[in-house]
């Protein structure tokens, strides 16, 4: 089976504090599990925290962004 990899690749975004901020990334297979990370503790979807993902494209939504999410 070949491996799962990114074809876009996260980016860095910038939001204002309170704000909401989207992260996208693409990978080369669709329906791929996707654990969002922020060091080592996985993130878990909650009013905070909203996963999205389409095909191959997976989304990160953080609500009301603050410093300490950087």
């Amino acid at each position: 089976e070949t491996p799962v990899l990114f074809k876009q690749e996260l980016q860095n975004e910038e939001a204002k504090e309170g704000k909401q901020v989207k992260l996208t990334c693409e990978l080369s297979k669709p329906g791929t599990p996707v654990r969002w990370m922020k060091g080592d503790t996985v993130l878990c979807a909650s009013e905070k925290y909203e996963f999205k993902q389409h095909g191959t494209v997976a989304e990160l939504i953080i609500r009301d962004v603050q410093s300490v999410d950087a």
